[in-house]
């Protein structure tokens, strides 16, 4: 069917149109900062939600945002537009397990991301138990999460389901795209196009312009970020943020996980991309932490004393290339809201602190005498790693892995990528670091079978501008996300922004963008750096099909311009069944 046909059919339009919208957030929920799918219930002993600041996490957001596409420009950071890339999430308490600050898992009766992957972390059957456990050479892990009371949707398929569409709807053919795409590709906004459409269903490529050419991809980096950690890390698992007894000094040590969105703000100051953060995309809470540190310190006797602070689990340069203190905080396995200076800000690009790890350490000692215990002198870095067997005092967790996926796609967080691709590194057995990291992703999407050539990974986030990635492995990473042989992957697909109402896209596809039919067809992850945008995700057609697409552009023109007209290529394809 062609274009005029197929947009006639899904017009009489706005009814048609939210009637797909259902059903591409079926399985997810709209929650703070962003589409998620009904998620796991919080671990066990977590602090109460609260969560990150929202910084981060607005990257893409910015996107959203004109003109900070044109910021993102400085680098990446249009996308940082996909710069929220600021991040945050939930912890909770856990109990002493093994010293290593590696990620926990919680029992798979919770995880809404579907099962683990062999080799990774270990489950515990126990959601109050922390069971450690070493696999093929990785630090202990441990569970800790009550089974959610909340009735939860089947995993993944609501969120692949198209309207009417069955085994017989008939595929879009090359031609009828071509002949629907003509006129909105030659869009001179556009500038250099190279794009790529593919069945959601089997990644079959129905048509493309340049596919195999790559691209600068900006925030649509994530996307490669998110396959390959998720491929290597059980969805449920969590980072732990630990106090140990430190038997060198006499005193305690903070040991930094690596999770960016602990947070030092009460939980009713939480918000996630200027929405208050629910039970389960809530971030661990720093105050949680040291209640339970003070609390076992006065337990025996003890109400002074000397802290230090643990951040070897990450080696490496702290500074991103395109580090400029705003679109991304310095990468360190220790900080407290994102190192943003003030935790509450709403900025897309909000001043990060200096030294993270530092601040988080000295917001920290101020929570403890708050509890009744005195920190002597300035807390400083360890002289070596906390040991495997210390006493632990304290524990909160993030949430877990799937929802922090969803997160920072859904948000475009930049400091959360970072954190997540660092976790990949530590699950494949290399270096915690951005070059350790784009050699994680780079070898776990091999053997996943995704086409490699051309591909250049230099970080996790995508504001390195040297990254260069062709549309058809973007639509090729999207096809495995809905592949029922890798139900793990699925976050990816909750992830992605809602075009016209969540994330990155909440502020595009809107009236008089000419794409507006296709609010709530579209997911998509966006991407922006200067004069490169990208958008890579799934679609609706008219005849139900779920498409696959990766849209990449280089071009002189304004952001929000080359924004909506690439837009209205998406949305042509919403309107065409293109046979």
């Amino acid at each position: 069917m062609r274009a005029g046909a197929g947009s006639g059919r899904r017009h009489g339009g706005t009814a048609a149109g939210l009637f797909g919208a259902s059903l591409l957030v079926a399985a997810t929920v709209l929650g703070a900062g962003g589409a998620f799918a009904l998620p796991s219930a919080p671990p066990s002993g977590s602090a109460s939600p609260g969560g990150p600041g929202t910084g981060g996490t607005r990257g893409d957001q910015d996107e959203s945002n004109g003109r900070r596409g044109d910021r993102e420009d400085k680098g990446d950071k249009g996308d940082k537009g996909d710069r929220g890339d600021r991040s945050e999430e939930p912890g909770g308490p856990g109990s002493s397990g093994s010293g290593s600050a590696r990620p926990t898992t919680t029992p798979p009766s919770t995880a809404a991301s579907g099962p683990s992957t062999a080799g990774s972390a270990s489950t515990s059957p126990s959601p109050s138990a922390s069971a450690s456990a070493s696999s093929s050479g990785s630090a202990p892990v441990s569970a800790s999460a009550k089974p959610s009371a909340v009735a939860r949707p089947a995993p993944a398929g609501a969120v692949l389901a198209a309207a009417e569409a069955g085994p017989g709807a008939g595929l879009p053919t090359a031609q009828g795209l071509q002949q629907a795409l003509a006129t909105v590709l030659t869009d001179q906004n556009l500038g250099t196009v190279g794009l790529a459409v593919a069945d959601a269903a089997d990644g079959q490529l129905l048509y493309g312009k340049g596919e195999n050419t790559a691209a600068t991809p900006a925030s649509t980096t994530k996307l490669a970020t998110s396959v390959a950690a998720l491929s290597l890390i059980p969805g449920d698992t969590r980072l732990a943020t630990r106090v140990v007894k430190n038997a060198a000094t006499g005193g305690i040590t903070l040991v930094g996980g690596g999770d960016p969105t602990l947070t030092a703000l009460a939980a009713d100051q939480v918000q996630i991309a200027g929405v208050p953060a629910d039970p389960d995309t809530a971030p661990a809470s720093l105050d949680a932490l040291a209640r339970q540190t003070a609390a076992a310190l006065k337990a025996a006797g003890t109400t002074t004393v000397v802290l230090d602070y643990d951040v070897t689990l990450y080696t490496g340069p702290l500074l991103h290339k395109n580090h400029d203190a705003e679109n991304i905080a310095a990468v360190t396995p220790l900080m407290v809201d994102e190192g943003k200076v003030d935790p509450k800000s709403l900025a897309d690009a909000p001043a990060r602190v200096t030294d993270p790890a530092g601040a988080a350490a000295e917001s920290f000692a101020n929570l403890l005498k708050a509890q009744g215990v005195t920190v002597q002198g300035k807390a400083k870095a360890a002289a070596a790693p906390a040991a495997a067997d210390a006493p632990v005092l304290g524990r909160v967790d993030s949430p877990t892995m799937a929802r922090l996926v969803e997160r920072m796609l859904t948000t475009s967080d930049n400091t959360l990528a970072e954190a997540i691709a660092r976790q990949a590194a530590i699950a494949a057995h290399q270096p915690a670091a951005f070059e350790g990291a784009a050699t994680a992703v780079t070898q776990e999407l091999t053997r996943l079978g995704v086409p490699m050539t051309g591909v250049v990974l230099n970080d996790g986030s995508g504001l390195h501008p040297g990254n260069a990635i062709p549309p058809a492995v973007l639509v090729k990473l999207l096809a495995l996300a809905a592949s029922a042989q890798h139900p793990t992957l699925r976050p990816v697909l909750t992830g992605l922004p809602i075009a016209g109402f969540t994330g990155t896209l909440g502020k595009r596809f809107g009236a008089g963008s000419g794409a507006a039919d296709a609010a709530g067809l579209v997911r998509a992850k966006t991407g922006s750096l200067s004069g490169v945008n990208t958008l890579a995700g799934t679609v609706v057609d008219a005849d139900g099909r779920q498409l696959a697409f990766a849209l990449m552009t280089r071009t002189a023109a304004p952001v929000d311009t080359a924004r909506a007209a690439m837009d209205r290529v998406v949305a042509r394809l919403a309107a065409c069944g293109c046979r």
